[in-house]
């Protein structure tokens, strides 16, 4: 399946976080859109990796993308290394994407910013005709390079390089973050509370849709940064 956009997430539900609304945007628009989550979440407090799967799943319906799947890589250690290179260039040449929107660059949580570099780093490798890989069928895979690597802003303040306007697909965004109910607010769970599972966390996210929003003159926007400089070719397309 070729995607039109591949959103590499080093745990489930940081695609909803950082990118959810402009993920439901695109779907609508037509476009094709996957996630690759690299692991399972499975140093998180709450919840267990087969609830995070289910919950997963639950999100990829509610957000409409066109495949996910989770590399099982180590969450808390996994690293940008040959080794994780050549499995995240394996899922690039897969999916064949236009965009990748990889996690932020840098962020509370060590993974985030690993998750970036590696997200990065392997996307201009797979375009490398001399590093080979091959599919889970065992067949020679060719290369492929994405056009552009955008990084999504997660729970740090970044300053964005550019603000995509979501309003209208929040409230898709906020149900896909919802279905991760093992991991943020719900009255009737008792496990231990987090970063995230503090009422204010999810307060938070709304509140830097808003200022993003507001910063370009729509109601929700969600920020993204580049590595190197973002071409226009229409002033009119520009809000």
């Amino acid at each position: 399946m070729k995607l039109d956009i591949l959103v590499l997430a080093a745990h489930p539900d940081d695609a909803e976080l950082g990118c959810g609304g402009t993920i439901a945007k695109h779907v609508a628009l037509g476009h094709k859109v996957g996630i690759v989550d690299f692991t399972r979440g499975e140093l998180g407090t709450r919840g267990t990796p087969e609830t995070r799967a289910e919950e997963a799943a639950a999100a990829t319906n509610i957000l409409g993308v066109s495949v996910r799947t989770n590399l099982a890589l180590q969450d808390g250690f996994f690293q940008n290394d040959p080794d994780h290179q050549l499995r995240v260039i394996q899922a690039i040449r897969r999916y064949q994407p236009e965009i990748v929107l990889a996690n932020a660059i840098l962020d509370r949580h060590v993974d985030h910013g690993k998750g970036a570099s590696l997200g990065a780093d392997a996307s201009f490798l797979s375009g490398l005709s001399k590093i080979r890989t091959k599919d889970t069928e065992g067949r020679e895979q060719a290369a492929w390079r994405p056009k552009v690597v955008y990084h999504y802003i997660q729970s740090q303040f970044i300053v964005p390089d550019f603000i995509i306007d979501i309003t209208g697909y929040w409230d898709t965004k906020l149900q896909a973050i919802k279905a991760f109910k093992s991991q943020f607010y719900d009255p009737s769970n008792h496990e231990p509370e987090t970063y995230i599972s503090n009422p204010a966390f999810l307060q938070m996210i709304e509140s830097r849709a808003l200022e993003f929003g507001h910063a370009i003159g729509t109601r929700h926007g969600e920020g993204f940064t580049v590595r190197r400089y973002a071409g226009v070719n229409d002033l009119f397309k520009l809000i």
